[in-house]
């Protein structure tokens, strides 16, 4: 029983050796002159980095755009491509959204899929992270639906972290 102790606490302590939390996330403020519309979305996000290559994190967000939705969204990050302060990455993980517009029923939804996306670093603590579309499946997410490849504005985003 010592050894399995002990064995479990060396490949802990390998894994976690030169791993970092970062906490970061999104905030969105836009108007539409079109449809007098202003949707306002924040979105926390909390991970942890095992090393250079892999990161597991999760975002909690709200948006009210004339109705009000609550997310949930954990994923799995891959870093495979790193030159300076350039790298690419992609994020593999679900969502779950509940939604209610004005005078409709609660919409729940779920997706699906991966994130392609581009880090900055700017610092030893912080960094840049924008994501450019979405392949997998959506289903009334955050009143969307889709299901494939999405090059939509709604999925591009720029998330800044902080490391620690």
């Amino acid at each position: 029983m010592k050894k399995l102790v002990l064995t479990l606490a060396l490949v802990f302590g390998m894994l976690t050796a030169n791993a970092q939390f970062f906490v970061g996330g999104q905030l969105d403020l836009l108007h539409n002159d079109n449809v007098d519309q202003t949707t306002f979305t924040i979105a926390p996000e909390f991970g942890y980095a095992f090393n250079d290559a892999w990161t597991v994190a999760g975002m909690i967000g709200y948006t009210h755009d004339g109705g009000n939705s609550f997310y949930i969204a954990p994923y799995a990050r891959w870093n495979f491509w790193n030159q300076g302060i350039v790298g690419l990455l992609v994020d593999g993980g679900f969502g779950i959204s509940v939604g209610k517009e004005k005078h409709m029923d609660t919409e729940t939804g779920f997706e699906i899929g991966f994130k392609p996306g581009v880090s900055f670093k700017v610092t030893d603590n912080f960094s840049l992270v924008a994501h450019v579309g979405f392949v997998g499946y959506r289903t009334k997410y955050l009143g969307n639906s889709t299901s494939g490849l999405s090059l939509t504005g709604n999925d591009l985003g720029v998330s800044l972290y902080y490391c620690f």
